[in-house]
């Protein structure tokens, strides 16, 4: 059955400091392939409409809005309409957005937390600008991108429907190439207090002990404190168009995830499975969960210093760590893709009834 499906998402005009983009890009993709039509509804920022980088393809399903009262001016009609409405975490004034959402649609509503650790912590306390508890019992679905004991608490604790959506990859736009690798490890991240200190130890350092290796980081917001060693080269940003190329030229690839990801657990970074797709063997971080994503040792490597980091790029033979890379790109082939989690998706929204009665919005739903 074909739906009609509107997204309320942070931006998918652009990656820039926005790693939403690449989850909404890939599910939009899959979704639209799988014969569902698709809005994605996104507030017109001078920061995203600045540095747009999305492909035609997913562009075409995008429509700006300037504020939360164009908004409600311009799309209560589609919002209505529509057979499944989903609200992103981090949106602009998502609390009122949420709110008004719920009270509008007559459709299966759902929210997608693409930050669920962290928006916990702040719902927790009160203090989470897009999201609060009495919103999540009234989402008939959570979409979580962290599984695990996560969901049950947000059942228990909360009242949610909450139902795992990791993000995935499109294995059309990452795919191995047959090239030289440049280099030895790579690292794509955005700076964050939280993870530089595994950064530093599982990568810096590495490149400091082993001058003769080449490393390359890539993200935005590093501090000028950063101190980089010679032989590690620093991008500012690689656009998702170049993702597949900075993959392939290297040997290894390293994960490093946030601490509010790993306290919470099952919450697999998109950079495993683009990496991954790739045929690109992955060096990670240890978090609870991680074997239910990739076996490590046979798909994946955990390191817990930087003497692993080095023994295995120094001395691992190149026929295991292909084989490595190969068993990764297989497992993500058979259960990671953007059309697995299309389906999933379908599936949950299937089990749930349309609502029947067009529910009356009011402003103190919004207060």
């Amino acid at each position: 059955m074909s739906l009609n499906i509107v997204i309320l998402g942070l931006a998918l005009r652009s990656s820039w400091g926005n790693g939403h983009a690449t989850t909404y890009r890939a599910l939009i993709r899959a979704l639209r392939e799988r014969g569902h039509r698709v809005r994605f509804l996104e507030r017109d920022t001078p920061w995203y409409a600045d540095n747009i980088d999305a492909d035609d393809d997913v562009a075409s399903c995008i429509a700006l809005y300037g504020g939360f009262e164009e908004l409600m001016d311009v799309y209560t009609g589609e919002v209505a309409n529509a057979d499944l409405v989903i609200v992103g975490s981090y949106v602009p004034e998502g609390i009122d957005i949420g709110a008004w959402v719920q009270a509008t649609a007559t459709g299966v509503t759902a929210f997608y937390d693409i930050d669920t650790p962290v928006t916990l912590a702040a719902v927790d306390v009160g203090r989470c600008d897009y999201l609060d508890a009495r919103l999540i019992a009234g989402y008939a679905l959570y979409l979580s991108f962290t599984g695990g004991p996560t969901l049950a608490y947000l059942n228990r604790h909360y009242g949610a429907n909450a139902r795992p959506l990791y993000c995935a990859v499109d294995p059309a736009k990452y795919t191995p190439q047959m090239a030289r690798s440049e280099f030895d490890l790579g690292y794509m991240g955005t700076y964050s207090d939280d993870r530089q200190p595994t950064v530093h130890r599982l990568l810096l350092e590495v490149a400091a002990e082993w001058p003769s290796g080449q490393f390359i980081v890539a993200g935005a917001q590093y501090p000028k404190t950063v101190r980089w060693p010679r032989n590690v080269e620093h991008v500012e940003h690689i656009g998702p168009q170049e993702h597949r190329y900075f993959y392939n030229a290297q040997r290894f690839t390293l994960n490093v995830t946030r601490a509010d990801m790993i306290r919470a657990g099952w919450s697999p970074s998109v950079r495993l499975f683009e990496a991954a797709a790739c045929g690109v063997p992955i060096i990670s971080d240890d978090w609870p969960g991680i074997e239910s994503i990739f076996q490590p040792d046979r798909e994946i490597l955990i390191a817990h210093d930087g003497a692993d980091v080095l023994r295995w790029l120094r001395d691992m033979p190149d026929a295991r760590r292909i084989a490595i890379g190969n068993a990764a790109r297989r497992r993500v082939l058979a259960e990671h893709t953007a059309a697995h989690r299309a389906e999933a998706l379908e599936g949950y929204v299937a089990q749930l009834p349309r609502r029947s009665t067009f529910p009356v919005f009011t402003t103190e739903l919004v207060s």
